[in-house]
């Protein structure tokens, strides 16, 4: 009952902060600036006005081959169909922006993709990819990339190309590392690994010095490096569930920090200069070896703190 609590609490807060920082992204087009069709016999009559379609919960086993008629179109929501054959008819689509093929079944995403040169938006998150192209580099304009809950074990070199790319999730895979490459994310805002197979915090993720969240959770992380205080925009650490047994001396210089989780961890103390933090609003530490004097210390420390231990 202890740790269903503890749980529920961590999620709780989880997602509060999910929906005010940069994890939820306009998936949706706006009908102030653009009338949304969802019907696709309707749309095919207007093909010359057509900039968004809206064609998700439609039972479509198939992409439509009418797709093609859109040549104005910028957002394409196919999201929640039967979908898991490409279709020519999609790459065809040289203005598009914003594209959903969420919760379908695709198995992997073809090279073709990099026709797609002003796509901003990617969510293909919940299908069964398996591989991501090393054509995914060439997506320029690439701003938010979804890429959680599928079956990847690996990404391409080539996704440090994404000059542009600000927000990247890649929660519930099966990852184990991510390429030398991710350095080259200087716009990275939002980076999100949860439920994967990581061990180690790859020092070259310290080098993305624009994230501001960074989701690590379920992992088998045992340490963090002394280079994570370089995160100095860093507001949102969520790194729950690991197997953490000592904080490093430069975690206190995470100074934009608002927001730390790191419940069910085998932690025993926070670093000395902890009162550094003076931008943490929220730290949930339940489910760790904490003393009490150190759970005093620590309210002591952070008075303007909602502390949960």
């Amino acid at each position: 009952m202890k740790y269903f609590k503890n749980t529920l609490i961590i999620c709780l807060f989880s997602w509060a902060y999910s929906l005010c920082s940069h994890s939820i992204y306009a998936q949706s087009a706006n009908p102030l600036r653009n009338k949304v069709y969802d019907k696709l016999n309707v749309a095919v009559a207007e093909k010359n006005d057509v900039k968004s379609l809206n064609l998700r919960d439609q039972q479509l086993f198939f992409i439509p081959e009418d797709l093609k008629e859109f040549q104005e179109l910028t957002f394409l929501n196919l999201m929640r169909n039967h979908l898991s054959h490409w279709e020519s008819s999609l790459f065809q689509l040289k203005k598009l922006e914003t594209l959903n093929l969420k919760l379908n079944s695709f198995q992997y995403l073809p090279q073709e993709i990099s026709e797609l040169d002003n796509l901003k938006s990617l969510d293909i998150a919940d299908n069964s990819l398996t591989q991501i192209p090393r054509s995914i580099g060439k997506l320029k304009e690439l701003q938010f990339l979804h890429l959680s809950s599928n079956s990847l074990t690996a990404l391409p070199e080539e996704i440090g190309d994404c000059k542009s790319l600000e927000v990247l999730e890649l929660a519930h895979n099966q990852l184990s590392y991510l390429p030398q490459n991710i350095r080259g994310l200087k716009n990275l805002k939002t980076l999100k690994l949860g439920f994967n197979q990581f061990h180690e915090f790859d020092r070259e993720w310290a080098k993305l010095k624009s994230l501001e969240e960074l989701n690590l959770e379920h992992n088998k992380l045992r340490n963090l490096p002394e280079e994570i205080k370089n995160l100095r925009h860093l507001k949102i650490l969520i790194i729950n569930n690991n197997e953490l047994t000592v904080l490093p001396k430069g975690f206190s210089e995470l100074k934009s920090l608002e927001m730390l989780i790191i419940s069910n961890n085998d932690l025993e103390k926070f670093p000395e200069k902890l009162s550094d933090l003076k931008n943490l609003q929220t730290l949930i530490a339940v489910g760790n070896s904490f003393s009490d004097s150190e759970k005093a210390r620590v309210k002591e420390v952070l008075p303007e703190c909602k502390i949960y231990f």
